[in-house]
């Protein structure tokens, strides 16, 4: 057994990327993010209007993500048996009437159900799109993951910054005016979709059953979803409560909180898209080991930093970060030749339901204790890190 692609696995041009396929998925990419991302970026609003705990509001993020953790393994065990070229403009109709819902949401049971509803959205979207995104990449496949992914990572980023510039004056019913923006996605996957379907044929006749796997594969996956679990848990607590947490500890308003958030999440997307070429260029384990253990001073640091800099930490943590999840996302599909749907709805699924499961427990956390608290205990998830001193050798991974 080797832990090179099978003929299944294989871009549908083995020589050129299709750029514009890439461009249209990061785009689509953006805008879906971007729409899941004003759910976080109002529960300042929520939580005055609707009079929430802490607890109730990672309720909020845990409802949303886990719906997308259970939903997204399923759907991506689905597209390996049969791709679904048009599923992606249906699961950002999904999105668009949970956003909908969300800006017409006055009952607390409604929020819940709207952050459902967008869940499923992303639980349709991820794991295709990576598919396709895989299909399209001419075998450069960390470019284009983080071209795929840069697009989610800079849609979470603008988020918070238009909802300080939109929401925050005009209120929670100006969320549908984000409708347009599911619309132009909907176009954009509706041609991407076509692309797929037209080069469907090719890939079909390629496909083979797929191989099982050995337990040297296992335990790397095993280890992966561990990185995944550190770093979800982590970015839930800056998601979730890092504008609460420089309103408190700072002083700072909503809108100039969003602002903050948006620094972080762009700092996110700037090194989700540098990730993939230096993977591809170094090698995934050494950017996870940068990515990943590396971030460690940083956080450790950051629970005691005065504003400016916790400013600085935040980007850098985001940015540092952000490089690991095209490695994770590339080294999984090659350590699952075949199983490239699964492998993105088990990894994303378990992303979004570490993210929401992180923002549930750290919100009953601050409930009980301090946002300070909160994040001096989440200083100390990178170190899980070190667990990549077990990754089997390459030499271990290509024997069954």
């Amino acid at each position: 057994m080797t832990a090179e692609a099978s003929p299944s696995a294989r871009p549908l041009s083995a020589t050129s990327a299709a750029f514009p396929i890439l461009l249209a998925l990061s785009a689509s990419h953006f805008l879906n993010d971007l729409i899941q991302s004003l759910l976080p970026s109002v529960y300042p609003i929520l939580k005055d209007e609707l009079s929430l705990t802490f607890a109730q509001v990672g309720a909020i993020t845990l409802v949303f993500q886990g719906t997308a953790s259970i939903l997204q393994p399923v759907v991506g065990v689905m597209t390996d048996r049969k791709a679904q070229p048009y599923s992606l403009a249906f699961g950002m109709s999904c999105s668009l009437a949970g956003l909908l819902l969300l800006a017409f949401a006055h009952v607390y049971a409604l929020v819940l159900l709207a952050a459902a509803i967008i869940g499923t959205g992303s639980s349709i979207f991820h794991p295709e799109a990576s598919r396709v995104a895989r299909s399209a990449s001419g075998g450069r496949y960390g470019l284009a993951q983080s071209i795929f992914q840069v697009g989610g990572n800079t849609g979470q980023a603008v988020g918070p910054l238009l909802a300080a510039l939109i929401i925050v004056p005009f209120g929670q019913g100006a969320i549908a005016w984000f409708a347009v923006a599911a619309l132009i996605g909907f176009a954009l996957l509706t041609w991407v979709g076509r692309w797929y379907s037209a080069h469907l044929g090719a890939a079909r006749k390629a496909a083979a059953t797929p191989p099982p796997l050995s337990r040297n594969q296992w335990i790397a996956i095993a280890i992966l979803l561990t990185l995944v679990f550190s770093k979800s848990f982590y970015m839930a607590s800056l998601q979730s409560f890092y504008t609460f947490y420089l309103i408190q500890r700072f002083g700072l308003s909503i809108a100039d909180s969003q602002v903050y958030l948006f620094v972080f999440m762009a700092a996110i997307a700037a090194g989700t898209l540098a990730g993939g070429p230096i993977g591809d260029r170094f090698g995934r384990q050494f950017i996870l080991w940068v990515s990943i253990v590396g971030v460690l001073p940083f956080t450790l640091a950051l629970p005691y930093a005065g504003f400016s800099m916790t400013v600085v930490l935040t980007a850098i943590i985001g940015f540092v970060m952000g490089c690991s999840f095209p490695a994770i996302m590339v080294y999984a599909q090659e350590l699952a030749p075949g199983r490239v749907g699964t492998v993105g709805g088990l990894f994303f699924g378990f992303s979004f339901g570490m993210g929401g499961l992180g923002a549930a427990a750290l919100g009953l956390l601050a409930d009980w204790t301090s946002l300070e608290f909160v994040y001096r205990v989440c200083s100390f998830l990178p170190a899980l890190g070190l667990l990549l001193w077990f990754m089997p050798a390459r030499e271990q991974l290509q024997t069954s």
